[in-house]
Formats: structure tokens, sequence, C-alpha cells
């Protein structure tokens, strides 16, 4: 699974305005910005994430994933905090 490949499967089945998605090796970072993860808190956004991966997850295709999720609000709040450099 390549990173366009989760960046559609995310988009897709979590119905996300943004994502990124950064890779190193079977090591991921995902990014993901939603309306879905309102209300929701750290644990549950990120069951969130990995549901629509476990079977890559599961077959070693992703070995780590490491998982930032906002709601938009809060996205545009980190921006602002923490603009790229």
């Amino acid at each position: 699974m390549d990173i366009a490949q989760i960046e559609q499967v995310l988009t897709e089945q979590l119905q996300l305005s943004e994502v990124y998605v950064k890779a190193e090796g079977s090591h991921f970072a995902v990014t993901a910005v939603g309306e879905c993860f309102e209300g929701l808190s750290r644990v549950k956004q990120q069951q969130l994430v990995y549901s629509p991966l476990t079977n890559a997850i599961a077959d070693g295709t992703i070995h780590a994933l490491s998982i930032k999720a906002f709601t938009p609000q809060q996205w545009r709040r980190e921006k602002l905090l923490n603009p790229p450099l």
C-alpha cells in the first residue's frame, strides 16, 4: 500500500476534508482532518483512522502508524499556532 492508496482509502471511508501521509519504509505518519473526529477522544479518533487500514497493518505492509487527527476547526488553529517552516 503506497501513500496515495492510504490517502484514498482514508478520504473515502472517513469522508475526510484533508489527509496527509508521510512514509519511511513501512513506517507511516498520517495527519487526518475531518468532521468525523468531532467530540471523540484521542483514542477513538485513532481507532477510527486505524479501522480502514487494518488489513495493511495485519499483513505487515504498514508496520508502524503515527496518527494526528483534527476537526477542521482544530486544524485551522494548529496551522496558525504551528505554521510550516
